[in-house]
């Protein structure tokens, strides 16, 4: 059991190891963070900031002598680095899990031997294999590569035949994956957190919209809806907790799933560690995800994960910096504006350099309900450049 005052590692510098940063000095941890961009979101509000590339291993095993447990926020770390940590450290969730959830077709492979519904799906490896598969599969389909893939980063739809070989050039990549494509209803996400004895909890479940690949929007109520019905959030929260049952999990885990016109639920991808669609979590739940992670990863008792109001958050990317210095002869979002609502919370990020798609910050706010909610935070963002 790692106690407050002993010392967490954080492998990665982004925006979710901020929070996580933030939740563990609230509870007396401090905090140590690996990343190779200097004064990162989780640099700024971490005790110690070792700044090294994720493959310098003599830096890694540095950084492990000086904490006690080590966590992490990014997937693509490099197998041999977080092998050196596991020598020193304990690392949570384990290397395994981070392996099996990074690559695309081990994950698919994995989760298709526990009978988890997965859409059907083709390890390609060159323009025959592509041919092949597209036959069996069909069109549309989509080609992913199977690493280092995110925000809709890594993947082309293929509507016809025709369009493979354009596909296949543009992945780049010596292994890829193709998915016969899912017409789906809604994309849901169900976070679960397992401690070191075995304990788990799940958050309710989340609604997720995406605009142009990247999350935009998620909604989280604790009551059934019609487009979330009880039988469908119970099926979509049995097969999180199997999946990290399966997995041997110590940390945190988000299931990102289809929901089909018929109410089956297909998983489409894992994330060993805290993700958008939790934000809410923050301001919504009597524990965020961010302080689970920090109690499954430190022995503790999990904690209460009831949502306390209907609530939604909405993301805020580097276009809407952009769109503000356009409108405003070079000003910035005008904050002020979006928090007059007083519901509304604003959580920012402090990466300095705005691009678009680039994730800065996020909204959310509760409501009596899920329509009330979301349209609080959608006027609050409507208004930062407004």
């Amino acid at each position: 059991m790692i106690l407050p005052g002993q010392t967490i590692g954080i492998v990665g510098g982004g925006q979710l190891g901020r929070m996580f940063a933030i939740a563990a000095r609230r509870m007396g941890y401090r905090v140590h963070t690996l990343d190779p961009t200097p004064d990162g979101p989780t640099g700024q509000v971490a005790d110690v900031e070792i700044t090294a590339d994720y493959d310098d291993i003599p830096a890694a095993e540095a950084f492990a002598r000086g904490v006690d447990v080590v966590t992490f926020e990014f997937e693509n770390v490099p197998s041999q680095t977080l092998a050196a940590i596991e020598k020193i450290r304990p690392v949570h969730p384990s290397p395994f899990v981070l392996d099996t959830t990074r690559h695309r077709l081990r994950e698919k492979d994995f989760l298709s031997s526990i009978g988890v519904p997965v859409a059907p799906y083709r390890p390609i490896g060159n323009i025959d294999e592509l041919t092949r598969a597209m036959a069996e599969l069909g069109t549309p389909a989509v080609l992913k590569t199977a690493e280092f893939g995110y925000d809709g980063k890594g993947q082309s739809k293929i509507d016809s035949p025709a369009l493979a070989a354009a596909a296949w050039e543009k992945l780049a990549c010596p292994v890829g994956v193709l998915e016969g494509f899912v017409s789906f209803e809604r994309e849901i996400s169900v976070i679960v957190a397992r401690g070191q004895g075995g304990d788990v909890r799940t958050f309710d479940v989340f609604e997720n919209e995406h605009v142009r690949h990247i999350l935009d929007v998620t909604t989280v109520d604790s009551k059934p809806t019609p487009g979330l019905p009880a039988k469908l959030r119970e099926r979509a929260t049995e097969l999180a907790r199997m999946i990290a049952m399966k997995l041997d999990l110590v940390g945190l885990l988000c299931v990102e799933m289809f929901v089909t016109g018929s109410g089956e639920v297909i998983v489409n991808e894992l994330a060993p560690r805290p993700h958008n669609s939790g934000h809410v979590t923050i301001d919504a739940c009597v524990t965020s995800q961010f302080e689970q992670q920090l109690r499954a990863v430190c022995g503790l008792p999990l904690g209460d994960t009831t949502l306390l109001r209907p609530a939604a958050m909405a993301n805020l990317l580097g276009d809407i910096w952009l769109d503000a210095q356009t409108k405003s002869s070079g000003g910035g979002p005008r904050w002020e504006r979006a928090m007059v609502d007083p519901f509304v919370k604003l959580h920012l990020y402090g990466k300095t350099q705005a691009k678009p798609g680039r994730k800065m910050g996020h909204l959310t706010a509760v409501g009596t309900d899920v329509a009330e909610a979301r349209a609080r935070v959608s006027e609050a963002r409507r208004r930062l450049i407004d």
